[in-house]
């Protein structure tokens, strides 16, 4: 009973974001209030804050899946698998699928939603939360409870550096590879370059790193 409770609240939750981002995209992102989000979604406003604490949530809910993603392949890899060789592979898989994580997505429906985002300096903001969680929780999946020195929250200084760095570079190259496909390439063009930028900056944080 607990699942069907949990699918149907991710129903309701994804309902509520839809009609959000359909109204962000009509309107823009300060022209619409949290009233007119909830009486397009059917619900009251209560119901819509308790699924989404803050208006910008309401845009940036697909990006909540992604939050600890970085952490979860990390400590879901193999027996034997770097957490390098783990993240690496996930990125080369994400770009061979046109994942819109990766920045390399030229469907129009994702392009019109990243115009929205890096276009609205209140969901850039916001973004930048997400991606500093994403950094602790890696921090964590990358073990550094064990290791000595500088430690905060039980997580060392070298694990939160080396977080830290893995982070950035898999912002940037999406950052990268969705400037790109806004200039107007396409995804199939890119994809080559892509995964030799990808394949680039994880030879350099192997070489750079001590979680190789």
């Amino acid at each position: 009973m607990s699942g069907l409770r949990e699918r149907k609240k991710e129903r309701t939750r994804r309902a509520i974001s839809d009609a959000a981002v359909a109204l962000f995209l009509e309107k823009g992102f300060d022209a619409v209030s949290v009233a007119e989000v909830a009486d397009a979604a059917e619900v009251s406003k209560p119901t819509l804050f308790r699924y989404f604490p803050a208006k910008e949530d309401l845009a940036l809910h697909r990006f909540a899946d992604h939050e600890d993603e970085a952490a979860r392949v990390v400590a879901g890899r193999g027996e034997g698998v770097s957490p390098l060789d783990a993240l690496r592979a996930h990125v080369l898989a994400g770009l061979e699928r046109r994942e819109p994580v990766t920045g390399l997505c030229d469907d129009a429906d994702v392009l019109a939603f990243q115009r929205l985002l890096y276009g609205t300096p209140a969901l850039v903001a916001r973004l930048y939360a997400y991606q500093s969680r994403s950094e602790a929780a890696l921090a964590q999946a990358l073990g550094g409870a064990s290791m000595a020195g500088g430690s905060v929250g039980g997580v060392s200084l070298e694990a939160r550096l080396a977080a830290g760095q893995i982070v950035a570079v898999l912002r940037i190259l999406a950052e990268e590879n969705g400037r790109r496909i806004a200039a107007g390439e396409s995804a199939a063009d890119v994809y080559p370059e892509a995964v030799a930028a990808a394949e680039g900056a994880f030879r350099a944080l192997r070489e750079g790193l001590p979680f190789s």
